[in-house]
């Protein structure tokens, strides 16, 4: 009986393609929710204020609500905002199911899902930002689109 080695794994196609399906998915689920009850009402996990409190404690420059609503994708991909994010992702490895999935992140909460406003995160980061951007009201806006 063999065992599977991820870290040596090679990419294979369909399952990437299974990934990218789950996450438009899950993007469009999140759209329609917005559109339907205020952001700032909303719910995420049962541990929203947990990871609202320890994001701010990690990522203080996200209580600029301007920073929080637009950023760029080197503040989560570079080599040193990676590390960052790694040490805040694993946190949630026993209390967030699927915490680290691969999902869709909206760079700018004032723009919908689109080419140039959405990046490839993991689930925790997206519940770190759209739990805060909600807490702010910043995805109030999309009510009723």
């Amino acid at each position: 009986m063999s065992t599977f080695d991820a870290e040596n794994a090679d990419n294979l196609e369909d399952i990437e393609k299974q990934f990218a399906v789950v996450a438009v998915e899950q993007a469009e689920t999140y759209w329609k929710l917005l559109t339907k009850i205020p952001g700032s009402k909303l719910k995420l996990t049962s541990m929203d204020d947990e990871i609202y409190t320890n994001f701010m404690e990690k990522f203080p420059e996200y209580k600029d609500l301007e920073r929080l609503r637009k950023f760029e994708e080197s503040e989560l991909k570079s080599k040193d905002a990676k590390e960052r994010w790694r040490l805040f992702c694993n946190e949630y490895e026993k209390s967030v199911e699927d915490y680290n999935f691969g999902t869709l992140l909206r760079t700018d909460a004032s723009q919908e899902y689109g080419q140039f406003s959405t990046i490839f995160a993991v689930r925790i980061q997206f519940y770190a930002f759209e739990i805060a951007r909600n807490r702010h009201g910043l995805n109030d806006w999309i009510v009723g689109k």
